[in-house]
């Protein structure tokens, strides 16, 4: 059964049993800033299992695409070396969400695997936690397992359950006992058992685990059980393939066995066994699914764990042989191999080679010097087996090299890395780079917040409201007094709280006391109206009226549904790669940022204005629908960054299907409110990210006139008008060049004649001339044309001039070619630089250096004469 098969065999059995298909969620988790990416099936159903998300299904069945390369789970080191790791592999999985327990469970595993697939029955057997019976029970009454080949593993240590058999997605979050299926693949293979002394063998691989969702645990480590007891599964789709292929490794099955083939020819080997082919055909896949999933390689974050992916990749193509780019190449083979199943792979893939190839060419200016450096620091241990970790740091650090590929080339030569030494390096480093961060008033405190807020915001500005809490120093009071700081929560209120990035609303809070809201913030349900008691006082059960500032609301509104026209403006204009990183919207400007790995040209920001004034124009209207959320992406919904949404969701439609997005802020009632639309700004941000600045309505009309009257400026100062001033100024551009020639003609017959003057003060040294002098040159080209005129006109020569400018000192240091066994220009700058205050160096026939010490000059100079005679004489 090939790989394909296999995945769509084991949907269409549990679509059978009443099981909803679910397409594979993002590597990117929606719902748990705990995990950096995906890695596990049951990720994106968390909230569905913790009970604060409810679907219209009880059952559920995926492929999803999972990595475990950063955080936790992290098995990158261990590709390549072994036969079942992988960056990336596709979790099969079946859910029960308070429906089906235990039982059934057990019983869809043991009919799909030994019905669907016909594996042996006696080639099973499972593993249970150490006290879970009824597990135990069921497996040997009901399906007929022998005891011996039931074994319980783990134990219940003080409450917080942590063994191979009990099950957790992180160190919090759902969790529970869980059964594990194992195929043994015979005696001729070496290994144990589960649990017993040789279970790190290769004989008895998992290929199933059912666990069974009965608790959440908290950061404390304590454990509250589910609102409902639920079932999550996973079977690797890789280890079952193998199985069923008839072959032991994961990278023997077809899968691989293709995308291998690819790499082979990509690096131009024919040595199908290479474990650097397994390495690449394994990363391709992670890398791959980041990018269509919106990561972008950087320097942090998920898009550093991608970089490191990438690289690691391209060394091992660089250990074959090739010395050039080939990664980027087998995005098609990985389009022919998993396409059909993953759409948005084949949507995305010429975007995803394209970032590829970037990143392998930004490498490749680096990477054989890095290997030169690598290798010389190996060369140099003797018989030491660690690499020092200053050496791992200044490979990272100076060269991109990860730690971890470090480590690979280590492993390759039988040798570690110091570990601890680098991360000291490392935390120095960022130590270093520390600089204070400023952050946002909690006034919520520690407090956790159980209210609901009813939000009535988006047709009324004003209305009255229940006061149900107030927090002051993150801790409940009854009454506010004039002159206190809080956070008031109302039972219902027409203020936004700030989310999606909208800004939170200002205004007032009127009623025995008037509460000025400075802020409008969310946390849980909750909207907290944070600000100042100007007046009066205040008390829980109050009745308050709620005025929003009306106009920061307008100029924010505008600003927000265009940031909708202009994103989709940005996938039309750019490509459909475009996806949203980030916003900020305000009653100023809107902020976007946003996925592209190049600069928006001046043609393509004037086409993204021109459609996005082009919908406001046409002055449609903007409707919201309330729906549920498989509804809302069967409409063609696109979810914005960063935004975790219910089960029922907003769904936000502008210009007759031009725009269709989630999304709950506040709006326009039709596109020709935001009157005018003006790019003011762009520019990358991060790697791969572009932000782009704009104005809407008056903004814009104001930042025109402003542009405007600047333009009248510039033409009345080149004796023109607004007609004429480019041509004025066109002209102007071009005298001053021609003057400039002008100048730098008759500056080169003055520092001719210079040097001249300068050449008959060298003083005869062995082998040639040395000239050491201060001049009177202002421009550091001017210094360098002069050395090298020197340079020419004495043959043979150590030449030192220096020139002081506004309290700076600038050096440059020239040795002719056949003295710089002698003298090296470089050594002469150090030694000379720090008496003035400064550093520099170069290479041995030329070196600069700047300093801050001009008194300190002359005397540096007179220092010069006897260090070089040593050297020459030497």
């Amino acid at each position: 059964m090939k790989s394909s098969e296999l995945r769509q065999s084991f949907l269409s059995f549990f679509e059978s049993k009443q099981h909803q298909v679910v397409s594979s969620s993002s590597l990117i988790p929606a719902n748990d800033p705990t995990l950096l990416f995906t890695n596990a099936g049951m990720v994106q159903f968390k909230d569905v299992f913790l009970g604060e998300d409810l679907r219209p299904y009880s059952r559920a069945t995926t492929s999803q695409r999972c990595v475990r390369a950063g955080g936790k789970h992290n098995d990158l080191e261990n590709v390549g070396y072994t036969a079942r790791h992988h960056t990336f592999f596709e979790m099969l999985g079946n859910f029960s969400f308070g429906d089906y327990f235990k039982q059934e469970a057990i019983s869809y595993a043991w009919e799909f695997l030994t019905e669907v697939l016909k594996l042996p029955k006696e080639k099973l057997l499972v593993t249970v936690y150490a006290d879970d019976d009824e597990a135990f029970d069921f497996w040997h009454q009901n399906i007929g397992l022998p005891k011996e080949k039931i074994i319980r593993i783990g134990d219940n240590k003080g409450g917080r359950y942590q063994s191979d058999n009990f099950w957790a997605m992180g160190d919090t979050g759902p969790c529970g006992p869980c059964s594990e299926v194992f195929y043994d693949h015979g005696e001729h293979i070496w290994g144990g058992p589960p649990g017993s002394p040789e279970e790190d063998g290769d004989r008895f691989i998992e290929i199933w685990n059912v666990v069974f969702m009965q608790f959440n645990r908290s950061v404390d480590g304590t454990m509250a059980p589910l609102p409902k007891p639920s079932v999550d599964t996973g079977m690797g789709l890789e280890r079952i393939a193998a199985i069923l292929q008839g072959v032991h490794s994961n990278y023997e099955i077809d899968l691989f066995q293709n995308l291998i083939a690819a790499s082979a020819k990509a690096v131009g080997t024919e040595d199908l066994e290479s474990q650097s082919l397994r390495v690449i055909a394994d990363h391709i896949r992670s890398c791959s699914f980041m990018i269509v999933d919106g990561v972008i390689p950087s320097n942090e974050g998920r898009g550093y764990v991608l970089r490191r992916i990438v690289r690691r990749a391209v060394r091992h193509g660089n250990k074959l042989g090739q010395k050039g780019v080939f990664f980027h190449k087998l995005v098609d083979a990985l389009d022919a191999e998993m396409g059909e199943a993953y759409p948005e792979l084949r949507k995305l893939k010429d975007r995803v080679a394209s970032i590829l190839l970037k990143e392998e060419e930004q490498f490749a200016k680096t990477l054989d010097q890095g290997m030169k450096i690598l290798e010389e620091a190996i060369g140099q241990l003797g018989d030491e087996k660690t690499i020092p970790g200053e050496t791992v740091f200044k490979l990272y650090d100076t060269y991109g090299f990860p730690a971890d590929l470090t480590n690979d080339v280590a492993r390759e030569n039988s040798l570690e890395i110091d570990e601890a030494g680098f991360e000291a390096a490392m935390d120095a480093q960022r130590a270093r780079a520390r600089s204070a961060s400023n952050f946002s008033m909690d006034m919520s405190g520690s407090v956790k917040l159980e209210s609901v807020t009813e939000f009535t915001g988006y047709d009324h500005l004003q209305g009255q409201c229940e006061i149900e809490a107030i927090l002051v120093d993150g801790a409940y009071v009854d009454t506010l007094e004039a002159g206190q700081s809080a956070a008031i929560i109302l039972k219902s209120t027409p203020f936004y709280g700030e989310s999606g990035g909208q800004v939170g609303d200002q205004g007032w809070l009127r009623g025995a006391g008037a509460f000025k809201v400075s802020n409008t913030t969310k946390q849980a349900k909750a909207h907290l109206h944070q600000g100042e008691l100007k007046e009066g006082s205040l008390s829980v059960g109050d009745l308050v009226t709620g005025e929003v500032d009306r106009t920061m609301r307008m100029a924010t509104t505008l600003n927000h549904s265009a940031t909708h026209l202009m994103h989709e403006a940005l996938r039309r204009v750019l490509g459909e790669h475009v996806t949203q990183k980030g916003s900020l919207v305000n009653a100023e400007r809107l902020r976007f940022d946003f996925s592209h790995f190049e600069g928006v040209t001046a043609v393509e920001i004037e086409q993204i204005e021109d459609m996005v004034n082009e919908q406001i124009r046409m002055n449609r209207s903007v409707d919201t629908d309330i729906m549920d959320i498989e509804a809302a992406k069967q409409k063609g919904a696109m979810a914005l960054f960063g935004e975790k949404y219910d089960s029922e969701v907003r769904v936000l439609t502008m210009g007759a299907d031009y725009s269709i997005e989630l999304c709950g802020g506040t709006h326009v009632k039709r596109t020709g409110d935001i009157g005018m639309f003006k790019i003011v700004s762009e520019g990358g941000i991060a790697a791969g990210v572009r932000r782009i600045e704009a104005l809407t309505g008056k903004a814009a009309i104001d930042y025109t006139r402003q542009t405007e009257a600047v333009l009248t400026s510039v033409a009345s100062l080149v004796k023109g008008n607004k007609d004429n001033a480019l041509d004025k100024v066109s002209a102007l551009n071009e005298q001053a060049r021609s003057l400039q020639k002008e100048l730098d003609v008759l500056k080169g017959k003055m520092a001719a004649l210079a040097g001249a003057d300068l050449a008959s003060q060298a003083t005869d040294i062995a082998g040639g001339k040395l000239l050491v002098a201060q001049v009177e040159v202002n421009d550091p080209k001017e210094l360098r044309d002069l050395l090298d005129q020197l340079k020419s006109k004495l043959e043979s020569a150590v030449i030192l001039l220096a020139a002081v400018n506004a309290d700076k000192v600038s050096l440059i240091a020239g040795v002719t070619k056949e003295l710089t066994k002698q003298v090296r220009a470089g050594d002469l700058i150090k030694m000379v630089a720090p008496l003035v205050d400064g550093k520099g160096g170069g290479r041995p026939d030329m070196a600069q250096a700047g300093g801050n010490n001009p008194a300190a000059l002359p005397e540096a100079l007179a220092l010069v004469p006897a260090w070089v005679a040593e050297k020459v004489s030497g």
